[in-house]
């Protein structure tokens, strides 16, 4: 197992005070272990228990698929999948990025998702003497990477206002290896191009439409990167679906679709938050994003997550330290439409 790691990798890992056992762990990440691969995606979780409901607002999947133009790019390429790169369409991807974002070509790495990149920040920046900072709750790959691998991990709770106490994770772990945010639409974006020590990943799992296809993106210094693709030789980063990257690629240049997106998931989060707030249940926070955390008050998010999908409804999962807090996704206006009929009979039962 150890082989899937390069030897530049092992010595990186060895140095930094990795065990055999804990390199054993970090193979079965970097090779792609079914089973290992599986426990730290929840939304691949989510995914599978949600497919044989109606209404799927439980994995933060876009209501619609690719963007038309997107789309098309997708099928003229699908044609040349027989070659690993047939048109350059990993590089084409990496430019059209740069012009968006600002950012210098050498600072962006392209990955399949998000997933695999803030797994491979685990053990590329912390050690067993180089913890993780997290909030807490937060979006678990990372956490459950740093458990797998016997990292230690600090949680720092939530401000009173649900957003992050960076002063409060700073000082969680002077000599911490990650500092750990999930903000969408945050702007770290501007101190990766000025070099300083932050990467910031990005999918197209989302507004674009393309969970399924499986395209993302890293923003950082080269000598970051380089971390990241140390352990494999860049494989996973380089080795990318070409007719999901082609779509990806002429997807970002398409704003009017974007703009119109953003704008229905704004009218239908709105009209779900007003929906809710007018029965009286708590919307944790004022989100941006295409979900909602919904405190269903004395009843557990279980129970909950249950009694939804025995209405054909699937909804996203909870947190310990929210164990009556779940996760609702922002779909198309039929779907908050299924999903406030599912509220009505299971809040009324």
């Amino acid at each position: 197992m150890l082989r899937l790691i390069s030897e530049e990798g092992k010595d990186d890992m060895l140095a930094r005070g990795y065990s055999r056992r804990q390199m054993m762990r970090a193979a079965m990440m970097v090779g792609g272990a079914a089973a290992t691969a599986f426990a730290l995606a929840p939304e691949m979780a989510a995914a599978q228990e949600a497919e044989d409901v109606k209404v799927r607002i439980s994995s933060n999947e876009c209501w619609t698929g690719p963007m038309p133009i997107g789309l098309a790019a997708f099928v003229k390429t699908a044609p040349t999948s027989n070659r690993y790169s047939p048109n350059n369409e990993r590089g084409n991807l990496i430019k059209a990025v740069s012009q968006i974002e600002n950012v210098p070509e050498d600072h962006i790495m392209p990955w399949p998702g998000s997933n695999e990149a803030l797994v491979r920040s685990i053990f590329a920046f912390c050690s067993p003497t180089k913890s993780l900072v997290q909030a807490d709750p937060s979006y678990e790959t990372m956490g459950r990477a740093a458990s797998f691998l016997k990292v230690p991990i600090k949680n720092v709770p939530l401000t009173a206002a649900y957003s992050h106490d960076v002063k409060a994770m700073s000082a969680a772990d002077a000599n911490a290896g990650v500092l750990y945010v999930v903000n969408p639409n945050n702007v770290t974006s501007h101190l990766a191009a000025a070099g300083k020590d932050v990467l910031v990943n990005r999918t197209f799992s989302k507004i674009f439409g393309m969970a399924g296809a499986r395209v993302g993106y890293v923003m950082g210094r080269p000598d970051l990167l380089q971390k990241l693709r140390l352990y494999d030789g860049g494989y996973l980063s380089n080795m990318l679906p070409v007719a999901s990257v082609a779509c990806a690629t002429a997807s970002l240049g398409d704003k009017a679709t974007m703009a119109q997106r953003r704008k229905t998931l704004n009218e239908n989060r709105a009209m779900t938050v007003d929906f809710l707030t007018k029965r009286n249940f708590k919307v944790i926070g004022s989100s941006e994003a295409n979900m909602i955390m919904v405190d269903w008050k004395t009843k557990s998010a279980k129970d909950m997550q249950a009694a939804f999908r025995a209405q054909g409804v699937g909804i996203g999962r909870s947190w310990p330290t929210w164990p009556n807090v779940s996760r609702i996704t922002i779909g198309s206006k039929q779907d908050m439409e299924g999903f406030m009929a599912a509220f009505n009979k299971v809040v009324s039962a």
